[in-house]
């Protein structure tokens, strides 16, 4: 069984910063895919940033600039650093990884998700 658990939300500031963390676990052979998605009241979910086993990371538009992802493949946790956090980043935000067990199943896996207010 896979799990992934975030933690790091909380109320900030517009202007101000937040680390989101995500640690998965459980029968985990590899890791393809990590990434961070949220969803804002009342609108759909979307992606916010992602980054494979390679190192290559992708980011929302809206975010560039601002956010940063990382790995820890060992620890398999992936961090999610948010500068200059503005009322538009409120959101749930959702950690997701694309993953092969290992029991050779792969799949989508998603955690709970940890919510983010900006507001002053």
């Amino acid at each position: 069984q896979v799990q992934l658990v975030e933690s790091g939300g909380g109320l900030v500031q517009p202007g101000g910063s937040l680390t989101l963390s995500c640690a998965a676990s459980g029968n985990i052979f590899s890791i393809n895919v990590m990434a961070w998605y949220r969803q804002a009241p009342g609108e759909q979910r979307e992606l916010v940033a992602s980054m494979t086993d390679d190192g290559s990371s992708d980011y929302a538009d809206s975010v560039k600039g601002r956010f940063t992802i990382s790995i820890h493949d060992t620890q398999r946790t992936t961090s999610l650093q948010m500068n200059s956090l503005t009322p538009e980043d409120t959101g749930v935000y959702y950690c997701f990884a694309d993953l092969e067990t290992k029991y050779s199943e792969s799949g989508d896996y998603w955690g709970k998700g940890t919510l983010v207010t900006v507001s002053s």
